[in-house]
C-alpha cells in the first residue's frame, strides 16, 4: 500500500498562488507572441529564430498553459510547460547572449515544479522530494 504525503493548507495555498502568478505570466507571454508584439518578435530574432515561428511558439505556450490550468489535464500541461522551458534553456544558451539569460527559464521551470509539487499529490508521488 502506497502512502501519500499530505501537505498543509498554507503550503497548498502557497502553491496555488505561485501557480496563478506563473499562469498569468505565461498567458501574457503567449498572447504577446500570438499577436506578434514587436518586443516578442525582436526577442525571438535576437535568439536566432526566424520571425515566422513567433506565433507558433505563442500558440504552443497558450495551449500548454490552458492545459496546465484545467484540472483534468494539469499533468499534461505541466509536462508541456517543462518541455517548453527546457527548449528555452537550450535556445538561450546557444544564442550566447551576454550574461546568463538561460537561467531565467530554469528558474521558471523550477517554480512550475515547486507550485505543482505543493498542490498535486500525483506530482509528489512521481517526484518524491520530501
Amino acid at each position: 500500500m502506497e502512502t501519500q504525503i499530505s501537505i498543509s493548507k498554507p503550503l497548498w495555498w502557497t502553491g496555488t498562488i505561485l501557480k496563478g502568478l506563473l499562469c498569468l505570466f505565461f498567458l501574457f507571454d503567449a498572447i504577446m507572441k500570438v499577436i506578434k508584439n514587436s518586443y516578442s518578435v525582436a526577442g525571438t530574432k535576437q535568439l536566432g529564430l526566424p520571425e515566422n515561428c513567433v506565433q507558433f511558439l505563442g500558440a504552443y505556450l497558450l495551449i500548454s498553459t490552458v492545459l496546465y490550468i484545467y484540472p483534468r489535464t494539469v499533468i499534461m500541461g505541466f509536462l508541456f510547460l517543462i518541455a517548453y522551458l527546457g527548449a528555452a534553456v537550450a535556445i538561450t544558451y546557444r544564442a550566447d547572449i551576454a550574461g546568463h539569460s538561460y537561467i531565467f527559464p530554469i528558474v521558471f521551470a523550477t517554480l512550475v515544479l515547486l507550485a505543482e509539487f505543493l498542490r498535486n499529490a500525483t506530482v509528489r508521488s512521481i517526484i518524491p522530494l520530501i
